[in-house]
């Protein structure tokens, strides 16, 4: 199993599909990784040598920010809206949609499961 920036992606994938398994990396920054170090997308994990994982772990440490980093890079910046007490930050805080969604119906993933009111019927 080969393990890149603290992940083990597995084996029995190929290559393109096993590196969007890395935080922060998706189909379009998988396949400039395979382009750039002229890797064939459809071959799978477990046929690469060590030397071409070893140049994956370089290229993707150099290059972009992964993992632990981009979480704590997420969580910062959502803690600095926060703190600024903006409009986005106060949704943050109330853990309602930031984006402008709707509320009065919807936006159960953010508002958790529905609270009943007392003595409101029709």
């Amino acid at each position: 199993m080969a393990r890149i920036a603290g992940v083990n992606i597995p084996t029995n994938k190929r290559v393109l599909i096993a590196l969007q398994y890395i935080h922060g990396i998706g189909p379009a920054k998988a396949q400039e990784l395979v382009t750039k170090l002229e890797i064939a997308p459809e071959r799978r994990v477990q046929d690469l040598s060590d030397a071409e994982v070893l140049q994956i772990r370089e290229a993707i440490d150099a290059e972009y920010t992964v993992e632990g980093d981009l979480r704590r890079q997420t969580a910062m910046n959502i803690k600095r809206l926060m703190d600024l007490a903006c409009y986005r930050g106060l949704r943050h805080r109330k853990g309602l949609p930031v984006r402008g969604q709707r509320t009065h119906t919807n936006a159960r993933t953010r508002k958790g499961k529905a609270k009943p009111i007392a003595g409101k019927k029709k």
